[in-house]
């Protein structure tokens, strides 16, 4: 009866033990809300690719959509998968905890036949009456009394212990088969997306090759960019020489404006040792995803060509709202041919640039707030609405990606 005991007490453990059902089941959440968040973001630039498909003309745009579409359809099926296998060990751990519980109900069966045999093997040589009756003294008589209560109770004991652990396996049974049926479910979806990913790379070998054909055109596009970034360039070291010639002026005022110095200069270092503090926790100018990062990269079509981006470039819907990621001053308002409306903003020695919109909001001198609505993206002939988005400490170009939220 230990041995049976034993199989019980650990099957048990195995199957009601806090910390190995939390564990799997934070895991199965994990991939859920992955899973879902992938959902959420293929949604978002599904909206983004049909605004570039719409102008029936293949463009770098409806090109950088596609490969992030199929950068995100990628990991919804690695998700998928990753499910399938957390499933897949779950049913062999179930199917082990099956068997385990099957060996304690085939011990407890066999000591209960035992008992049973015992019972009756005694009843058949004599009545209890007469055994008891035949006891040699009356503490021979107790103890045989005790016995046979004890025995009785523990047959009974057995029977109720028979019954749970059934009762436990029936209820695994169906778990697992539970499992079964939703390792099925996502079984059937992998197949899916897998054509969905086959159809986007399709789409995406079509555009590459219709937009190779227009190479003079991108190359044309890229160099009039390339000059507007020049020209956006000599404004920023423009902007922040008048910053440092106006801190030198302030330096040499009179003693009477001395109070009014200490106090500009407080201000300006409290702003940037505030927007330092809140590295990796700004909100996103703009919803949607990076179409182009930051620092040399080549050009994603046109072969030995290599581009310096000083920001980010981030892919969104026509019309969307373009916001301040901090609290700063709107220091000028420009336009540039190739990237439309730029709005830079002061944040004491940081800067923030917003460039490629349609519309503005604010004008130069204004106090903006965090998340404040500045203006809108604008869209090109192709459909394609991007925001160019810079971050600099002065002068020096810093990676927006390392300090936005993730």
């Amino acid at each position: 009866m230990i041995a049976g005991k034993n199989f019980f007490v650990l099957s048990f453990l195995i199957l009601f033990s806090p910390a190995f059902v939390f564990a799997q089941k934070k895991s199965k959440i994990q991939l859920q809300q992955e899973r879902q968040q992938n959902l959420e973001k293929i949604k978002e630039t599904e909206k983004i690719l049909e605004e570039t498909e719409r102008e029936k003309k293949s463009s770098l745009g409806e090109l950088m959509a596609l490969n992030k579409r199929i950068s995100q359809q990628e990991n919804l099926v690695g998700t998928i998968k990753d499910e399938i296998e957390l499933l897949d060990a779950d049913i062999d751990e179930d199917n082990q905890i099956i068997e385990a519980l099957q060996n304690d109900v085939s011990h407890l069966k066999e000591e209960y036949a035992t008992m049973l045999f015992a019972a009756q093997k005694a009843s058949g040589k004599t009545d209890k009456l007469m055994l008891l009756f035949s006891s040699e003294s009356f503490d021979q008589l107790l103890m045989r009394l005790k016995y046979m209560e004890q025995y009785s109770k523990a047959r009974k004991e057995q029977a109720k212990a028979i019954d749970k652990v059934q009762h436990l396996v029936g209820e695994q049974v169906k778990k697992t088969e539970a499992k079964r049926n939703e390792k099925q479910t996502l079984l059937r979806d992998e197949v899916q997306e897998k054509e969905n990913l086959s159809e986007l790379k399709q789409k995406q070998r079509k555009v590459v090759r219709n937009l190779s054909k227009e190479e003079k055109r991108l190359k044309r596009e890229l160099d009039e960019t390339r000059k507007s970034l020049v020209e956006l360039d000599n404004l920023i070291a423009k902007i922040v020489k008048e910053e440092l010639e106006r801190a030198a002026r302030e330096a040499k005022a009179r003693e009477k404006n001395k109070l009014k110095e200490v106090e500009s200069a407080f201000e300006t270092a409290t702003l940037s040792s505030s927007f330092e503090e809140n590295r990796k926790k700004f909100p996103w100018p703009v919803s949607g995803f990076v179409s182009q990062k930051f620092g040399r990269q080549m050009h994603p079509l046109l072969k030995g060509i290599e581009i310096q981006n000083d920001g980010i470039n981030i892919q969104t819907k026509q019309n969307e709202p373009v916001r301040s990621v901090f609290n700063g001053e709107v220091r000028r308002v420009a336009f540039f041919s190739g990237i439309g409306n730029t709005v830079i903003v002061s944040h004491g020695d940081y800067y923030t640039v917003y460039s490629g919109l349609k519309d503005v909001f604010v004008k130069t001198g204004q106090k903006i707030s965090t998340n404040e609505e500045i203006g809108r993206v604008r869209s090109t002939p192709d459909g394609i609405s991007e925001l160019r988005f810079q971050l600099r400490k002065n002068i020096d170009a810093l990676d927006p990606e390392e300090w936005l939220k993730n």
